[in-house]
């Protein structure tokens, strides 16, 4: 049996005040490409299918076109709602929707949903759990549950696995083994203290674990337990990540492989860094990648006049702009010595200022002149 698992689609996203929706398009269109090549028997969406607990229109509509063309291959599709979701509206008509091979797991209803399918040699059972917090599960369960942890643990003992079959695993949460972390990004939502983690062994009765939430492909504790992470990069600290969909394989009990199948996006999130001039000549020169989503970072020392006109010029998709020079460097250690500015006196911040600006500091007449500036201001100096 084969199973395709992708999660963490956040249809209707905007990076730096860029809409993603034609990147999206471009990278769902992919993944129908990878069923109909591939013919898995399931495809798995681990939640975060939403960027937005109100999504926009053409988000709603996005989503709407790829599920039925996902349900028109004759694949059935196992999702269920992340915590960017709203649970309620993912949910809508999923009862109907589930006769032709859709299965949503929006709103927890106090049971672990499980879908059956069978191969050549047994039941697969294939069990989606919506995104949990304490808070959701205490009314359906009589023992007090304080953590996440806690949470997905009693649900999924209330299931009662059968360990003798094969046993898939839908999840939403920040997983962990023992002390190890999964790496996370900066477009996640971040926790403080990791309040909301579950510790792998939550998971031990099934052969798969199916994980959304990070956005980087990554394994935790061990093999089977797999984020496939986002199918686009939607922070700069992605931009070396190889984004990708995850198809599982299934034997016998006990035999399971998996392949990363890449995802080429329609324009790379990426960084470069140089002088305004070679970047331009860069650009100019080789025009292939120049629609791509960037951050760039600037060396050169000299002030530049509408940096940001000029490389959009060339880089139309500029996202971010940063300097990198002995002027910034030293702003770095000036914000790093000063301790409590309101200890620093009005002249004081002055000269650092001014060391920032021109990378040189205030001369014995300039000093003067400041000096007598500020005292007819009535600042103490």
């Amino acid at each position: 049996m084969k199973l395709l698992h992708i999660a963490d689609l956040h249809i209707g996203k905007r990076v730096n005040e860029f809409s993603m929706i034609e990147d999206q398009k471009h990278i769902l269109d992919q993944i129908i490409k990878i069923c109909n090549e591939e013919e898995p028997d399931a495809v798995l969406i681990a939640g975060d299918v939403y960027d937005k607990s109100q999504p926009s229109a053409e988000a709603v509509e996005l989503l709407d076109e790829f599920l039925t063309r996902l349900i028109a291959l004759g694949q059935a599709v196992i999702l269920i709602s992340g915590n960017h979701d709203s649970p309620e509206r993912l949910s809508f008509g999923s009862r109907i929707l589930r006769k032709n091979g859709l299965h949503i797991a929006g709103v927890f209803d106090g049971t672990l949903q499980k879908v059956s399918l069978e191969d050549e040699h047994s039941i697969v059972n294939i069990y989606a759990l919506p995104y949990l917090k304490p808070t959701t599960v205490r009314p359906y369960l009589e023992q007090a549950v304080e953590s996440y942890d806690e949470a997905v643990c009693a649900v999924i003992a209330e299931a009662d696995i059968n360990t003798w079959e094969r046993n898939i695993l839908i999840a939403h949460q920040f997983v962990v083994s023992g002390t190890q972390r999964p790496e996370r990004s900066e477009s996640e939502n971040l926790s403080v203290g990791g309040l909301d983690s579950v510790d792998i062994s939550a998971f031990d009765d099934f052969d798969y674990v199916a994980l959304g939430h990070l956005h980087r492909p990554q394994r935790i504790g061990r093999d089977t337990v797999r984020y496939a992470g986002s199918p686009l990069k939607y922070s700069f600290s992605e931009a070396l990540y190889q984004k990708s969909a995850t198809l599982l394989e299934l034997g016998i009990k006990g035999e399971l492989s998996f392949r990363q199948l890449p995802l080429h996006p329609l324009h790379d999130l990426r960084e470069i860094k140089g002088p305004i001039a070679e970047l331009l000549r860069i650009g100019r020169e080789e025009s292939d990648s120049v629609d791509d989503y960037l951050h760039i970072i600037l060396t050169d020392e000299e002030e530049i006049y509408d940096a940001v006109g000029q490389l959009r010029q060339v880089y139309p998709n500029l996202m971010g702009l940063d300097f990198e020079n002995s002027r910034s460097q030293a702003f770095n250690s000036e914000i790093a010595a000063v301790i409590d500015v309101a200890e620093q006196s009005p002249l004081d911040l002055f000269k650092a200022f001014y060391l920032i600006q021109n990378n040189n500091e205030l001369s014995s007449k300039q000093t003067q002149v400041m000096e007598k500036i500020f005292e007819e201001a009535g600042a103490d100096i």
